[in-house]
């Protein structure tokens, strides 16, 4: 990122740091008390009310790009690459994400060889970058996920169906901007602010 500093300062480059989501319904009851030394089984009585989210933080704005799926998967990967394209009109994307599958399939990188056009890698429309392998602390947007996760049981009790869960953890997380230590991990870029 370093060597493309004036670009993202001019806004020609669009930083975003991208995750998946998986909403269950049973993630309303995070937490079980217990003793230390006895393993407690949680049962997960629903295991079809689930809903897959893509995410993209913006890393200068704080604002997470947000978007439902019914699965994570090759062919949804490219939707949301498309979404994002859309999203950043005159803009560059510099991704970074895991090494999921389906980040990595063959569908994915010749889409993504298709939107570059066979240019140079510092005119490439979409450049993806892979965070270290199992090392979710990298990607700040996981401190997202959990905080949307972490504001929707606090209302447990007034939740009564897996489609009002689904729409206050999108409601939380389309009317907050983000701003916390773990997004301003990447150094210099940390200051800059539209």
């Amino acid at each position: 990122m370093a060597s493309r500093t004036k670009e993202i300062e001019a806004g020609l480059l669009r930083v975003l740091l991208i995750d998946e989501c998986h909403l269950l319904w049973g993630d309303l009851s995070g937490y079980v008390w217990g003793k230390t030394d006895q393993e407690i089984a949680v049962p997960v009585v629903n295991e079809r009310d689930k809903q897959t989210y893509y995410g993209a933080v913006d890393y200068l704005k704080g604002e997470l790009l947000l978007k439902a799926y019914d699965a994570g998967n090759s062919d949804n990967t490219i939707d949301y690459l498309r979404y994002l394209l859309d999203q950043s009109p005159h803009q560059q994307l510099l991704i970074f994400w895991d090494g999921a599958s389906y980040h990595r399939s063959h569908l994915v990188q010749d889409f993504l060889t298709e939107v570059n056009l066979g240019l140079p890698e510092e005119q490439w429309q979409i450049h993806c970058v892979r965070f270290a392998p199992n090392c979710p602390s990298q990607n700040p947007i996981e401190d997202i996920w959990l905080q949307a996760k972490t504001w929707v049981r606090r209302f447990c009790a007034l939740i009564p169906s897996f489609s009002h869960l689904k729409w206050m953890f999108e409601w939380f997380i389309r009317h907050t901007t983000f701003d916390f230590a773990t997004l301003q991990m990447y150094g210099a870029f940390s200051e800059i602010k539209y």
